[in-house]
């Protein structure tokens, strides 16, 4: 199984950035897609965005176009979120995922990183 680790997260000021990064492992790691979901206690998780391995083309959810980027690098099996402009609704544990869907309100991944918590302080 593909395990993801990820890393970047932290406590920013509202109006600040922070970028995540999340590595797979493996050798052969050629998945459809790559995505960032964020998860507030008490609250189903939710995807941020989405890329599309093969040819980089990314999908954000409506409360981030414009703010965040996610991108990968193939070389490094690594997939990235950066995060401009964060506001306190952005606080959440982060969490990236291999090849994510949803099965009514549940999202549910092949394989999900450790998550890592940003705060954003207003």
């Amino acid at each position: 199984q593909v395990q993801l680790v990820e890393s970047g997260g932290g406590l920013v000021q509202a109006g600040g950035s922070l970028r995540l990064s999340c590595a797979a492992s493996g050798s052969t790691f050629s998945p459809n897609t790559m995505g960032w979901l964020r998860q507030i206690p008490g609250k189903e998780r939710e995807l941020v965005a989405y890329i599309i391995w093969s040819v980089g083309s990314p999908y954000y959810a409506d409360s981030v176009k414009g703010r965040f980027a996610i991108s990968r690098d193939k070389t490094k099996n690594t997939v990235y979120l950066q995060m401009n402009a964060l506001n306190y609704e952005d606080t959440a544990v982060y969490y990236c995922a291999l090849e994510p869907s949803r099965i009514g309100s549940t999202w549910v991944a092949s394989s999900w990183g450790q998550g890592t918590q940003v705060t954003v302080s207003s």
